[in-house]
């Protein structure tokens, strides 16, 4: 235990010095973790160094589930829904390409097959940690490459866990499946949807109803409890503990709670996430690293050449101008955070070589250096390349970005419908699968010794049957006479066979849930079989009273998942046109009115924002006010929320200037508010000559105090007596604020009073 504690303690002495370091030096702090776990581990000879590593490597593993559990929290299924299809045609494409730099280039040296694999899945990722600050430091974030970027690095990110499961899956198998492959993969999207729909359906149900319970300790323990479980769980069915994590933070995020959750597990995150770097900076070798320099600096600019090739060209498949393409991924060039998870993953696992694991925190170390620099030459390199392009390729190209948002929204009824047919067939049919699986392998075996043979399987039967109703009929009925369908049925009367023909798949798939369980509980065939599987299906499409209860159900689950939405969109809303904007190059973006900015109190006719920045005032939020269209003579007071729409650079001068008036607030109030000590000599002339303390006024007119008075032929202060007259020469200490204390010391030498 003192060992344990001895090795915390040198871990977090060097994390926080680094941490330090790397704050004054304005460097991701990521990088300050791992060369403290350098100085810390035992590659470190003149350093004192961690003794046991296998108790770090168990609190870097808890790091890991922390991380993936934040960054659930900040995830969203409904974003990916919302983005379009553009970030997923670019975070595809760049994936599909990196992983085979990554595979290609580890195989150009020779090294294993899984260690190429890793290597491809390593520089495939890249760190939204290290992007998001850097967009932070050069004040980025408002322009719409940016948005963009960040869009793709959330759809990497949940690519990046199946990348997990999919590696784990190959590295227990040694081998390529075919079949394997694809049963993992289904494996993966049942428990994903069973999990994220159950989830959504029942934890807002159960934090709602003990609202009144929670405070933040408890909301923190149970958050905490949920996760944990969550990663309980997923190992038990063969996932990684990370892949629990996310899914659980990804379930929590649709909760109102979210924020609050965020907010109270970002102190333990951060902890055991530090705990974590520097477990990756333990494992580095100076030997090894000086050994494979040359792969070093070949990945180095396979990464650097790789991403700005491929990225451009997936962003110009998505649609996007050749600027901001090459913007995002001139953007994107380096490895960071998920590099290290999968380099631990192949680590623990035994199936990557160990000279891999310092070589990609050599790799991540350099290109999160130089990743600042990437961004800024982006738009020089743009404007060498468009300068020498053929007019041709310039036109195809400008043609291509207008024109792809109205080819990808082009949708059939008929895409309409099968997309929403499969929705529902694949999230109902989980569901039923898993209700299956939960009756047959827990509830029959618990309730198997309270009943004789013959009537148990009847009961779990009959248990099963009623469980699955009112999901097996939206199974087979749901969205039977939607719109889509009905259009599609009357505009054609060639639609109506295929139509026919999907419903009756659909109701095919439900018999045969029903005649499964039936088959493994009764055991009835045959004609009786038949008729009882028949009867229990026309029985559930026509009950009203399954409808109803399927709708209730849908409409919860539905509740639940906007919830998080609707309470924003109640408090501060946003239009709706905003992103209509984005597809024009103007944004919408809000910014905040800070107490004690020079422009509080002023009206937008006086700051002319239109003329001095090019921006206009769209909404102005106050408090629970939303006063849209403001006009010339509406004041801007403090803590308004401005919603301003401009162009990339406009709003990055209306930035740049609100944040000078807010920095210069904020100096000429520290400055006035400090209170200072002075001493002041009373004149033969002043007019406090004869008065009392309490009479002169020197607390009620000037807010200053006296604190002490000099005793004559003393060095020593007395305290003041209120009731004592001033004389000429008295000395007095007064405190008090800068301004008020230059005007009693000027009113101290003469009779007139002038505060």
């Amino acid at each position: 235990m003192e060992q344990m504690i001895a090795d915390l303690a040198l871990i977090l002495i060097c994390a926080g010095v680094m941490t330090l370091i790397f704050k004054k030096l304005k460097q991701p702090l990521v990088l300050g973790y791992i060369v403290a776990g350098f100085l810390a581990s035992p590659n470190m000879p003149y350093m004192p160094s961690v003794s046991d590593l296998e108790n770090v490597h168990l609190w870097s593993d808890i790091g890991v589930i922390f991380l993936l559990f934040a960054l659930g929290l900040e995830f969203s299924f409904k974003k990916i829904m919302k983005m379009g299809s553009a970030p997923i045609i670019a975070a595809c494409t760049i994936i599909l390409c990196m992983m085979a730099v990554g595979f290609f280039t580890g195989h150009a040296f020779g090294w294993s097959q899984m260690d190429c694999i890793f290597l491809g899945g390593m520089l495939a990722m890249s760190s939204t940690t290290i992007i998001f600050k850097a967009f932070d430091d050069m004040g980025l974030r408002q322009q719409r490459f940016a948005g963009m970027v960040l869009s793709v690095l959330i759809i990497e990110d949940i690519l990046a866990i199946v990348l997990m499961v999919m590696l784990s899956t190959l590295a227990v198998s040694q081998q390529f499946e075919g079949l394997q492959m694809a049963t993992s993969i289904a494996k993966l999207v049942f428990f994903l949807v069973l999990w994220f729909v159950v989830g959504i359906y029942l934890i807002p149900l159960f934090l709602r109803k003990t609202k009144p319970l929670m405070s933040d300790e408890t909301l923190l323990i149970v958050s905490l409890g949920l996760c944990f479980g969550m990663v309980v769980l997923a190992s038990s069915v063969g996932f990684s503990p990370a892949f629990g994590a996310f899914i659980m933070g990804s379930i929590l995020a649709e909760t109102v709670e979210a924020d609050k959750i965020e907010h109270l597990v970002n102190p333990v995150k951060d902890l055991f996430g530090a705990i974590f770097f520097v477990s990756v900076g333990m494992m580095v070798d100076v030997a090894l690293i000086g050994q494979y320099i040359v792969p070093i600096l070949c990945i180095i600019v396979a990464i650097m050449l790789g991403q700005t090739l491929f990225s451009t060209g997936g962003f110009l498949l998505a649609g996007q101008p050749l600027k901001t393409a090459m913007q995002c991924s001139f953007s994107l060039t380096q490895i960071g955070e998920f590099a290290f998870i999968l380099a631990t993953l192949g680590t623990s696992l035994g199936v990557t070589s160990d000279f891999l694991y310092p070589i990609v925190v050599a790799v991540s170390v350099f290109t999160t250096f130089t990743t600042p620099y990437m961004i800024r030459l982006a738009v020089p390199a743009y404007d060498a390349i468009y300068g020498h392009l053929p007019t041709k390729w310039r036109l195809l190209l400008d043609r291509y970005a207008t024109g792809a948002p109205t080819v990808v929204n082009q949708e059939s009824h008929w895409r309409t419908y099968l997309l929403q047919t499969g929705r529902v067939v694949l999230i109902y049919g989980v569901l039923c699968v898993g209700i299956i699986a939960v009756m047959f392998n827990f509830v029959w075996p618990a309730i198997e010794p309270l009943l004789p043979s013959p009537w148990i399987n009847l009961v779990v039967a009959g248990l099963t049957l009623l469980c699955l109703a009112p999901f097996l009929r939206a199974l087979m009925v749901k969205k039977n006479h939607g719109d889509v369908f009905l259009l599609l049925w009357t505009d054609s009367h060639f639609n109506r066979a295929p139509l026919i023909g999907v419903q009756s798949l659909r109701i095919v798939l439900g018999t045969f849930l029903v005649g499964y369980v039936i088959a493994h509980t009764l055991h009835w065939g045959g004609a009786l079989g038949i008729i009882v599987i028949v009867a229990v299906v026309v029985t559930i499409i026509m009950s009203r009273a399954l409808k109803r209860q399927s709708l209730r159900m849908e409409q919860t689950f539905t509740e639940n998942l906007n919830q998080r939405e609707l309470e924003a969109a109640r408090r501060a809303g946003r239009p709706q046109f905003a992103r209509r904007l984005v597809e024009r190059d103007i944004h919408l973006s809000d910014f905040l009115i800070p107490v004690g900015i020079p422009w509080a109190g002023q009206t937008l006719a006086k700051l002319n924002l239109g003329r001095r920045f090019g921006v206009h005032v769209a909404s102005v939020l106050r408090g629970t006010r939303r006063l849209n269209i403001p006009s010339g003579n509406t004041a801007i007071l403090p803590g308004d929320r401005l919603q301003v729409i401009g162009t990339d650079q406009q709003l990055a001068a209306f930035a740049r200037e609100l944040e000078a008036q807010t920095l210069e607030a904020q100096a000429d109030a520290g400055e006035k508010a400090e209170m200072k000590l002075r001493r002041l000599v009373i004149g033969a002339d002043s007019r406090f000559v004869g008065q009392s303390i309490q009479q002169s006024g020197i607390r009620q007119d000037y807010r200053c105090l006296i604190v002490g008075l000099e005793e004559d032929d003393s060095d020593s202060l007395m305290a003041p007596n209120a009731q004592r007259p001033l004389s000429a020469g008295d000395v007095i200490w007064v405190v008090g604020e800068e301004e008020d204390l230059a005007a009693l010391e000027k009113d101290s030498h003469k009779k007139d009073f002038t505060p």
